[in-house]
């Protein structure tokens, strides 16, 4: 090998020498700049938690916290929401075996519930009543069809509905791994044109989805026989049993345990719930949801009589009967008072025409004082100035209507300029009951205290958001 090959292979070494010692001081170089960006990150990430935890702790901790932190609500704000009216359909092939009325006040964390049979009459004639004139027929028009003959039957402005499906039902009790609960009888039905076969035995026991959806169905049994009358027979026996078994699965739902669960839970509302309330309003709602005690929830049914019309059986709903349990269970105060309860089964008031279970172990007891000021309101005559600044016609009418049905006197009329939000003006110093009675008939409306120089005990305008 000649000199000049080996300086050249030197020269080589060199370079190549020089390059990893280069490689390794940059690479040595990188590793502060590497490690103050992994810091930084570490900081924020801290930084956030703490910022998260310490607001899930002003929201009260646990699982209420969290959800309240997660869907941008306080508690504060909660506790300014006006109470929120839903219609709540159960769905099935196109037909609805549950109707029900949901009053929520997450002021006070009280609810009410008022079943609506499917057979009621909403026709305009008997004379020429047909099966298209029970409310379930109504269904085949849309929710919305639905919930305006609940609104006429029950003289309230219901807006919202939440529309679920069976299969919603039967994928939520199995997410919440089954559900405990006391099945009241022997149920024995077969019925291959709806897939139903329920088979279950009376008692304290776990149900599966599928189970819960027969339970939640059922009305009789294949020999025809059907709950007891002291329960409530056939449809009336369902619907008790249907808000029952509504109380015992929102207790579930709502454990702390189920925190882990909440990505499923949210892809069944998404995927299985049909719903009209705007995620703005609904996810405050949600939030408030999780400090609910279901023992402050409170049942019945729309008072009524089957009845036989044209060779279809009907449910007659009493309308007198109906506006005084509307008036008890959602314009006054109502308290649930428990007496040895024995298990997660809750009884509940029946109306005048069903037939009190002699063994129930809770009782439902009104306050007095606001019970009567709010039945008061029709022998104190109160007078209403109702001015209309929706620009709708259809809605200033339906108000007035609503107003009078519950026995307010509305005695002047008028239209203002258009408004966003419904004011109700108290100028005689009416009671805060009475205040409430009316924002709670209208589902909305801020109460002020205006000066009596109209000769009304109250002027409310009727903004948009009615």
């Amino acid at each position: 090998m000649t000199k000049s090959s080996d300086d050249k292979n030197n020269k080589t070494k060199i370079k190549n020498k020089k390059t990893e010692q280069n490689t390794k001081a940059k690479k040595r170089s990188k590793h502060p700049v590497a490690k103050r960006v992994f810091l930084t990150i570490l900081i924020i990430i801290v930084v956030l938690f703490v910022y998260f935890f310490s607001k899930v702790m002003i929201n009260g901790g646990g699982l209420g916290g969290i959800v309240k932190t997660v869907v941008g609500t306080s508690n504060s704000e909660i506790k300014n929401l006006p109470d929120i009216y839903t219609l709540l359909i159960g769905e099935s092939q196109g037909m609805t075996d549950t109707i029900m009325v949901a009053k929520y006040n997450p002021r006070d964390q009280k609810a009410a519930v008022i079943s609506v049979p499917r057979d009621s009459f909403v026709g305009k004639s008997e004379a020429t009543a047909s099966a298209y004139d029970k409310i379930n027929a109504r269904y085949s028009e849309g929710p919305q069809s639905l919930l305006d003959c609940v609104n006429d039957l029950t003289g309230l402005n219901v807006k919202y509905y939440i529309n679920v499906d069976t299969k919603a039902l039967r994928d939520l009790v199995d997410t919440l791994g089954g559900v405990y609960y006391d099945v009241p009888m022997d149920m024995d039905y077969d019925d291959s044109t709806q897939d139903l076969a329920i088979h279950l035995k009376a008692g304290y026991q776990l149900l599966n989805g599928q189970q819960a959806e027969g339970l939640v169905r059922f009305r009789h049994n294949n020999d025809g026989s059907s709950y007891p009358i002291s329960y409530g027979d056939n449809d009336i026996g369902r619907m008790r049993t249907q808000r029952s078994f509504i109380k015992v699965v929102l207790k579930q739902a709502m454990k702390p345990e189920n925190i882990t669960k909440i990505n499923q839970l949210m892809t069944i509302a998404q995927e299985e719930v049909d719903t009209n309330i705007p995620w703005n309003v609904s996810k405050n709602y949600i939030a408030a949801l999780m400090d609910f005690n279901t023992d402050n929830m409170i049942s019945d049914t729309l008072p009524g009589a089957p009845q036989y019309i044209n060779s279809y059986s009907f449910y007659l709903v009493s309308k007198p009967q109906t506006k005084k349990l509307v008036q008890k269970m959602f314009l006054s105060t109502v308290e649930t008072v428990q007496d040895d309860q024995t298990s997660e089964n809750t009884t509940e008031n029946e109306t005048a025409n069903s037939t009190t279970n002699k063994t129930a172990k809770n009782t439902i007891k009104v306050d007095e004082t606001n019970y009567v000021s709010t039945y008061g309101v029709v022998e104190k005559n109160i007078s209403i100035e109702v001015l209309n600044g929706t620009g709708s016609t259809e809605k200033y009418n339906d108000a007035i209507a609503q107003l009078k049905n519950q026995g307010y006197k509305v005695t002047k009329k008028g239209t203002t300029n258009i408004t966003q939000k419904t004011t109700i003006i108290n100028r005689t110093s009416q009671s805060s009951q009475v205040d409430n009675a009316i924002k709670s008939l209208l589902c909305t409306g801020d109460v002020e205290v205006g000066e009596n120089t109209k000769k009304v005990d109250y002027t409310i305008i009727l903004g948009l958001d009615y």
